[in-house]
């Protein structure tokens, strides 16, 4: 068997597909949950009807969805994964296998386009989040690492200056070895990787972007929370909405007491 990156990490998942669940997502209040959560927030208030969830795994995100009432397709490329999902409940179908660097549908198919930890296992994240730019109509969420929240505080503000100096390769590619990434017994194979390196590209996309730690902040007294103290963020890109409008009742709710004059 080669030993690239993919087939590593596609052997790794492979090997522990029958305890997926119990390794990454029986936590019920993880970062990605959290995530989720707000995620079906924005849904309501922007009426974003049809999801797909790029890198499904054993489907947690799509029956987190299909249980709020939502339509959501998944797309994964290890086939042991899909299985799995299956077992635990996802209709047949609705996970296909493929890969987020060519999602296998149409310009403009899903309202909204997610992915929940997915992009640091990716040797090429800027290539998967072209593609659900592509696909998705009005909202693109990325659930997923922030390296500039992670470690002592030097070292996070190190990277930080490392990155804004373009030496972040330089420097990841001497403590790889060349590899550019780590293997690790709990997460497999993995890649440096900040939701924030997506945000110029989705920036050219969006109206409006928004940003929520989902994790346990290092500090809540930084004035640059959460680009250095928040270790995992949800990145919410999306078209046609202005900030207001999240914090405006719809003509459909009830007006809180609060707010009644």
């Amino acid at each position: 068997m080669s030993t690239s990156a993919e087939n590593i990490q596609r052997a790794y998942y492979e090997s522990t597909a029958s305890n997926y669940d119990y390794m990454h997502t029986s936590c019920q209040v993880d970062e990605h949950y959290a995530a989720l959560e707000f995620i079906d927030l924005l849904c309501s208030r922007f009426h974003l009807e049809s999801l797909l969830d790029v890198g499904a795994g054993t489907g947690r995100g799509i029956r987190f969805l299909l249980n709020r009432g939502r339509s959501a397709h998944g797309i994964e490329p290890v086939k042991m994964l899909i299985e799995e999902a299956e077992t635990r409940g996802v209709p047949k179908g609705l996970i296909v296998e493929g890969t987020g660097y060519s999602l296998p549908f149409e310009n403009d198919s899903f309202d909204a386009v997610f992915e929940c930890g997915v992009l640091h296992h990716v040797a090429e994240p800027s290539r998967v989040v072209s593609e659900m730019m592509r696909v998705a109509k009005r909202a693109v969420f990325l659930s997923d690492a922030n390296r500039f929240g992670q470690g002592r505080y030097a070292v996070r503000i190190l990277k930080l200056g490392l990155y804004k100096c373009n030496l972040w390769r330089a420097a990841r590619f001497i403590q790889t070895k060349g590899k550019m990434y780590t293997i690790s017994e709990g997460d497999g194979l993995a890649y440096s990787y900040s939701v924030f390196d997506s945000y110029p590209q989705l920036a050219k996309w969006a109206d409006t972007i928004w940003l929520v730690p989902t994790g346990n902040e290092r500090s809540l007294k930084s004035w640059i929370r959460p680009l250095i103290t928040a270790p995992h963020v949800l990145l919410c890109a999306m078209k046609g909405a202005r900030p207001q409008e999240a914090l405006t009742p719809s003509p459909k709710e009830p007006r809180p007491d609060s707010l009644r004059q």
